[in-house]
């Protein structure tokens, strides 16, 4: 088992120009690991199973986890109202700051502009800071309404987490979580990180990889992304949320039944990219009809995935430090170990080929925080093409890319089987899905695309 995932990993990962990657497979109790080429092309470490890297969005999981074991110690309720515990929540829609809950946080459905990336500094008002300037973040879906990807709220859940518990959010995790799990290599401050092996992301720039900067991001994304931690440390992860809720010494850590129950459907959104579902925190679908939660995130040129199969006891989790390749590195090899080890294999949906006239009530102009995306007819296909917007070229260049980068149009097809809901037909988007919503006259009025909805901007007359 371990020479095929290892012969596979260096053949996609040679022919993908990516600089490194850390994988590991857990099955039936049995770890197995493979790794690929070095941290950096400035100054060539081997990878392996122990290095750093950043895993991005995962770490919403430990956020969700975190916030688990507090309802179990009796401290707070997802029903909660987030401003009971953090009364100085204001948000442009009074009646959502009032109303938001604890789970609503969790599962992607408190609806504001959810890719607010902003620095509020390093020390330990950086989560406070930030969530005093979610007042200017618009509104845009109701409360509760629909799924769409939401790293602001993520950002809020954690600073819930220092209300309830006093202490910093880093330093609350460390006791909630990585302590008692024995977590020895997962980070979430720069000062710990620097002392040991650690990826550095990179960007292929002129057909050449090279090494981005700044190395990680702000602090207030903790909550949201902002862990590092080693392929070793995301295995145990994974065998606890897939065990019964122990840690390493046997103590019980969270419930089964809380475990079970983050991995069940909170809120359904059928043809996401996300999934078809959002639990607490974990993005649930379907492979050949075998239930799977998952994660995976993206830093600055870092790219990570995180695939649990609870029904076979098994999880892969795959780490890269190079874009663009790094992302498509961890989907092949997540889709290789499944269809590999498990039989599953996932089958991109049918697209239909319509006419000009068919596609037209799709076309039109839609914004969100990120920027403005537009929609146009191509041949059977609809061609999208997506501008950033300023807040968003800023965000990209303090994290070390080139945000003048003309962004390639993106073609897209109806699903044959479902007129609301489309899929990616070639080059990195190819089997990316989303879908579209609709008002009650069946006007097409947002798009999802990559789990982030935006709205239409209605024509000048």
């Amino acid at each position: 088992m371990a020479d095929s995932l290892q012969q596979e990993l260096t053949a996609k990962a040679t022919e993908l120009d990516v600089p490194g990657v850390a994988l590991g497979v857990l099955i039936d109790g049995v770890e197995h690991y493979a790794s690929f080429g070095v941290t950096s092309v400035e100054n060539p470490l081997e990878v392996n199973e122990e290095t750093l890297f950043q895993f991005g969005s995962t770490g919403k999981t430990f956020t969700a986890t975190a916030i688990m074991r507090l309802v179990e110690q009796g401290r707070l309720s997802l029903t909660d109202k987030v401003r009971q515990h953090v009364p100085e929540l204001v948000l442009k829609d009074e009646s959502v700051a009032a109303e938001v809950t604890v789970l609503q946080l969790l599962n992607h459905t408190a609806g504001w502009d959810g890719d607010f990336f902003t620095d509020t500094g390093d020390g330990d008002d950086a989560l406070e800071r930030y969530v005093a300037l979610m007042a200017d973040l618009t509104q845009v879906n109701p409360l509760g309404a629909a799924v769409s990807y939401n790293n602001a709220s993520l950002v809020l859940a954690g600073r819930l987490i220092e209300k309830v518990t006093g202490r910093p959010f880093a330093s609350a995790i460390q006791d909630l979580l990585l302590d008692p799990l024995g977590l020895t290599s997962t980070f979430l401050s720069k000062n710990q990180i620097m002392t040991r092996r650690f990826a550095v992301g990179h960007a292929l720039v002129d057909g050449t990889q090279r090494v981005v900067r700044p190395w990680g991001m702000s602090a207030n994304v903790g909550p949201a992304g902002g862990i590092a931690g080693s392929a070793r440390d995301q295995i145990a992860w994974a065998r606890f949320h897939l065990g019964d809720g122990t840690g390493p010494d046997g103590s019980q850590v969270l419930s089964k039944a809380s475990l079970d129950l983050m991995k069940q459907p909170t809120a359904l959104c059928p043809g996401n990219a996300l999934g078809d579902a959002i639990g607490i925190s974990w993005l649930l679908s379907t492979v050949d009809g075998e239930p799977v939660a998952k994660h995976g995130g993206t830093t600055i040129g870092q790219y990570s995935a995180f695939v649990l199969v609870p029904g076979r006891s098994f999880a892969i989790i795959s780490m890269t430090n190079g874009g663009p390749g790094g992302a498509q590195v961890n989907k092949h090899m997540t889709e290789w170990a499944l269809e590999h080890f498990l039989g599953l294999k996932s089958e991109a949906p049918e697209a239909a080929s319509l006419t000009a006239e068919e596609l037209e009530q799709y076309t039109g102009t839609f914004q969100s925080i990120s920027g403005v995306m537009t929609l146009r007819a191509g041949e059977g296909v609809l061609l999208v093409d997506v501008v950033a917007s300023e807040e968003t070229k800023k965000a990209m260049a303090a994290m070390g890319a080139d945000p003048d980068v003309e962004q390639p149009t993106i073609p897209i097809a109806v699903q044959a089987a479902d007129p609301d809901r489309f899929v990616g037909t070639e080059g990195p988007a190819a089997g990316l899905v989303g879908s579209f919503l609709r008002d009650e006259n069946g006007r097409v009025t947002g798009v999802s695309l990559g789990g982030r909805v935006s709205t239409r901007i209605p024509a000048r007359a």
